[in-house]
């Protein structure tokens, strides 16, 4: 669901398409925490997994078309070697499709090229310049550079793309420019940086440079992890509008509205560039193409779902961790709990809601 703060909206947005289905293995999506998608539509996907079936831990490769969705393969797995990771968290391509992907428990960055072949590594534990503790959030900017949210150090670090430390930008706290336990970021047209500020339930903005712009978002929970925990996958969050509750992922459009991934109120809110509300997604999820290739597959699944009645806990988003901007307007949601992506479109024309 998509519902607009006023009545009529010069931004508005209509649901597209569901795509993925669950699958610990294969062609489908376990988890996924994180994903970078090309200018053709092509999706590098994070998929965190479970600690019960490592097996599920991977990247997808995936197509996120206007058509329909479309499988084109998996690369590496769960494991402390070279190009394996045990808890991957982040994900960002460099002008070349290379791919780096952060691992929160290893404390490293691993480097694949476009076609999943592993290059590198680099990071070991620490608080130290270059050193790394719980990284996430992870972008490339404009020039190469490469930033990484760094979540235990409450601060972000600046590479180059081969692991040199160049830069640091935080500290831990609550006011202006400090952080609580950062998560996911992005950046603008202007790689201004935007960090979800996860444990201090807001989004912050800095220059390139690191220099504090603004503060986005206060606390609103109905009892911590409340909404995920209970309502979570069962009915449409109902929590206040410009209120976050562990923000999880950020992206910014091309004209610089803001999309948050408000983690444990299962919504993503839609901010104008100076922080005022325009509209939350709460979920018009339905069957993916891939999810009803599997239910035709097996005539007994076909019969259970037959007999549901109410529908609303396949559209709704459970507890979904990052959005990003994809091609002519697109706005891809990982609705992570639901294993799978909610697509909704900006519309480039005014209408009447």
């Amino acid at each position: 669901m998509a519902s607009v703060f006023l009545g009529i909206n010069d931004r508005t947005f209509t649901y597209e398409s569901t795509a993925a289905r669950a699958e610990h293995v294969g062609a489908g999506v376990r988890y996924p925490v994180d994903f970078a998608i090309t200018s053709d539509d092509l999706a590098y996907i994070v998929n965190r997994g479970r600690e019960d079936r490592p097996d599920g831990t991977r990247l997808t490769i995936m197509r996120l078309g206007e058509d329909g969705e479309e499988y084109i393969s998996t690369f590496g797995s769960h494991g402390e070697g070279k190009g394996q990771f045990i808890w991957p968290m982040g994900i960002a391509l460099d002008k070349d499709t290379n791919v780096y992907v952060t691992d929160e428990w290893l404390n490293r960055v691993t480097k694949y090229d476009r076609d999943g072949e592993y290059i590198t590594h680099w990071g070991i534990q620490g608080s130290a310049d270059g050193e790394l503790d719980r990284p996430a959030g992870i972008a490339v900017g404009q020039d190469d550079t490469l930033y990484i949210v760094d979540g235990r150090n409450n601060r972000v670090q600046k590479f180059s793309l081969d692991g040199k430390f160049l830069g640091k930008f935080g500290t831990t706290g609550s006011a202006d420019g400090e952080f609580n336990l950062p998560w996911g970021m992005c950046l603008d047209s202007e790689d201004n940086i935007f960090v979800a500020d996860w444990r201090n339930d807001r989004v912050q903005s800095f220059t390139s440079e690191g220099q504090w712009l603004a503060s986005f978002g206060t606390p609103g929970t109905g009892g911590d992890c409340y909404n995920a925990r209970v309502k979570g996958g069962i009915t449409y969050s109902d929590a206040p509008v410009g209120q976050f509750n562990r923000p999880t992922g950020v992206c910014v459009d091309q004209d610089g509205d803001i999309y948050i991934a408000d983690w444990l109120n299962n919504r993503v809110q839609v901010l104008t560039p100076e922080g005022r509300f325009i509209t939350e997604f709460t979920g018009n999820g339905h069957l993916s193409n891939m999810g009803i290739a599997k239910l035709k597959s097996n005539p007994d699944m076909i019969r259970q779902r037959n007999t549901i009645q109410n529908f609303t806990p396949e559209r709704v988003l459970w507890a979904p961790c990052a959005v990003r901007m994809g091609r002519n307007n697109r706005v891809i949601i990982a609705d992570t709990t639901r294993h799978r992506f909610q697509i909704y479109r900006k519309n480039t024309e005014p209408i009447l809601v």
